[in-house]
């Protein structure tokens, strides 16, 4: 089965709403659905004793106050109870066929991705009425927007594939793109399920951002993220997934990104060989065409 992990930010206003509207949503997955809520922002223990999930508190944060990643993965990759993780973004509400989308992938190491459907909720769903999944897919189909393949709100992963995480700033931009590039780096299928689990993004703003340059995500955490990744060819997205999941199952999809082409020091080596021998083998040909 699963464990799934958030970090959610302080429970207040409609950052509240939404974050309970989320967690109830994974409670409803499956009963063996193992779900860790870390950290200890105002409300987090306050909503896993009601939800009646984990909670991993004392997570290490840098000078503004935010999470930092690589502490919370490790504490996770140790205190789960289960092989499969799924890290998620605490306003994405997850519905049944997220987990027939997990379960249906044939690998046995693998990372899953996927696009989000955004749309405006302001109130608190009830998942325990009947119809609430027939709503929400009503909604998406009056108001949604599919995100663009830049952003990823979850990923589903086993335990001890992906290696320590850089301290990445949760919530601000580009470590869920180097995510995906360290899937790829390491030979990891990559499969898109935008197909199949339809994931919903309930839209907020940005008050939580610490030195917020015009409301927006962006500020100097943003800035020290995409340091910590190392450049612009490290910054991958859903499109350089390389396996599609549909109706039909997993397929593979054409690369925008080659092995060959990825930034990684052992393909670097191996192309600088191929190079020299390519030269090497160039001039050798002069020679015995010049006697």
């Amino acid at each position: 089965m699963l464990t799934i992990f958030s970090i959610p930010k302080p429970f207040q206003g409609h950052i509240a709403v939404i974050q309970r509207n989320a967690i109830q949503s994974w409670t409803r997955l499956h009963p063996d659905c193992e779900i860790i809520l870390c950290g200890d922002d105002d409300g987090v223990r306050e909503a896993a004793g009601k939800f009646r999930t984990r909670h991993i508190p004392g997570v290490t944060r840098n000078e503004f106050g935010t999470p930092l990643l690589d502490s919370v993965f490790e504490s996770v990759e140790r205190e789960a109870s289960h092989p499969l993780l799924c890290y998620v973004n605490a306003d994405i509400i997850l519905l049944k066929d997220f987990l027939a989308a997990v379960q249906s992938i044939p690998f046995g190491k693998f990372l899953m991705v996927g696009q989000r459907w955004d749309v405006d909720l302001k109130e608190a769903i009830d998942f325990s009425a009947d119809g609430s999944q027939g709503c929400l897919e009503q909604l998406r189909t009056r108001q949604g927007v599919l995100h663009p393949p830049t952003g990823i709100d979850y990923f589903v992963f086993r335990r001890g594939t992906v290696g320590k995480l850089p301290p990445f700033a949760v919530g601000r931009p580009g470590w869920d793109n180097w995510f995906i590039y360290r899937a790829r780096s390491l030979g990891l299928p990559v499969v898109d399920a935008t197909q199949v689990a339809m994931v919903v993004h309930q839209n907020h703003g940005f008050d939580h951002v610490h030195q917020s340059v015009d409301g927006t995500v962006e500020g100097p955490e943003a800035q020290r993220n995409r340091e910590l990744i190392g450049g612009w060819e490290y910054f991958f997205t859903i499109r350089d997934a390389t396996h599609a999941l549909t109706s039909r199952g997993v397929g593979r999809v054409e690369l925008r990104r080659t092995w060959a082409s990825l930034p990684v020091p052992v393909v670097k080596a191996w192309k600088r060989a191929s190079n020299l021998i390519s030269a090497g083998f160039r001039v050798f040909k002069r020679q015995w065409a010049n006697g």
